[in-house]
């Protein structure tokens, strides 16, 4: 029997063909499923909550002829990863629960728990791929882009450590969508048809406001438009490069005497920038975006089309605390500039961009002016096809 690999076997359609794949290849194969979320408060109907997830799972664990384990990890993820996500709204921040998901579930405390039932390997469903390499006598773990460009799930990792991606391993990262779904019908796996999972990391498909309003207090509030031809928008020419490089980075402050009432709202920390649905203001000529929010005065400022100067930034600001490298090895040092491609969010194209790094963090000046970079989101930094480094962003 070879080495001895445990599978996150979530019930979806990618971890059955992992499984698959593994026991192909010879290892033996342990399926470990995780139940990390019993509420069902603000989940939308129909989402298929994790009983059904689990009944999958076992499906395929028994068509595949592996052992089946459950793991309730739900008290640790709600203190992990929930309640750091409604930390985060409250400041009027963004969070990616996917990212924690990974970092601090997934790849800790599920891999405590498949350690324990002897793994030597833990494998996911995730597309992206692992490659050793020598530097200066030592294996470092790389993260590659996963082959399909449609589904690089990459990003969702950007924050593991080389000790966590030594012990990993990602069955379909070389495959296409495609080839996955083919080999779940022609080897009868019961999640062959079965739609990807949306919403939130285990938590399912969800009505954020209502979701949210279970620790969040509903506070009415004005929502402000911002006219295009806002002053604010005015950049200051011939700055010091160290001025320069904070003022592209540093948001636009708004004050309700800026703009006009356009209104109202139940809490500035239930929305987010970029966010189009729900605002409940019409007769515009082009739709309303929120362009920022103030949870102090409890403001959401808006502005008209998907180009309004408000939602557009040329960089943004990690704090050097909160800077994490996949890649240790290619750390920066204060006054150290470099060239990588950036994402600020799952499915954006790549991006150009110059890093800075100043003593109180890391600097993020794209190329191009960036559509919706929002402060709690996390931004990767990617050499070609290697993901070195990622961040929270401040601002």
């Amino acid at each position: 029997m070879g080495q001895r690999v445990v599978i996150g076997l979530s019930g979806g359609v990618d971890s059955s063909v992992a499984a698959w794949l593994l026991k192909e290849q010879g290892y033996d194969v342990v399926a470990l499923f995780m139940i990390n979320w019993h509420d069902t408060e603000g989940t939308l109907s129909g989402d298929c909550p994790w009983y059904d997830d689990r009944m999958f799972a076992e499906l395929v664990a028994k068509r595949l002829d592996i052992p089946f384990h459950v793991v309730d990890l739900s008290e640790e993820y709600r203190r992990r990863v929930v309640d750091y996500m409604f930390g985060e709204y409250a400041r009027g921040r963004t969070p990616n629960p996917d990212v924690l998901c990974n970092r601090e579930i997934k790849f800790d405390l599920f891999m405590d728990e498949a350690f324990r039932l002897g793994a030597d390997l833990v494998a996911t469903g995730h597309y992206c791929r692992k490659e050793s390499a020598a530097v200066e006598g030592r294996t470092v773990c790389r993260l590659l882009a996963g082959s399909d460009p449609g589904k690089d799930q990459s990003y969702f990792l950007c924050q593991l450590s080389q000790k966590q991606l030594s012990r990993a391993i990602f069955p379909i990262g070389d495959m296409l969508k495609s080839q996955v779904r083919l080999i779940a019908a022609e080897q009868q796996l019961a999640t062959a048809k079965r739609k990807d999972s949306q919403g939130i990391c285990f938590v399912g498909k969800v009505d954020l406001p209502l979701f949210l309003q279970q620790k969040l207090e509903v506070i009415p509030g004005e929502i402000i438009e911002i006219a295009a031809r806002w002053p604010g928008y005015a950049r200051r020419e011939g700055l010091p490069p160290d001025e320069e490089l904070r003022s592209w980075v540093e948001p636009c402050r708004y004050t309700p005497a800026d703009g006009e009432v356009v209104g109202h709202h139940n809490g500035a920390h239930f929305r987010t920038i970029g966010q189009r649905k729900g605002l409940g203001v019409g007769g515009r000529r082009e739709p309303l975006f929120v362009i920022a929010t103030d949870t102090e005065t409890n403001t959401v400022y808006v502005g008209q089309g998907d180009n309004h100067p408000g939602l557009m930034r040329k960089g943004l600001m990690i704090k050097r605390e909160e800077i994490h490298w996949v890649r240790p090895d290619k750390a920066m040092t204060p006054d150290e500039e470099r060239r990588y491609l950036v994402r600020i969010r799952y499915r954006q194209p790549l991006q150009q961009a110059r890093l800075t790094m100043r003593e109180e963090g890391l600097y993020v000046i794209f190329d191009r002016e960036q559509r919706g970079i929002t402060a709690g989101q996390f931004a990767a930094w990617y050499d070609g096809e290697e993901l070195l480094g990622s961040g929270v962003i401040d601002r």
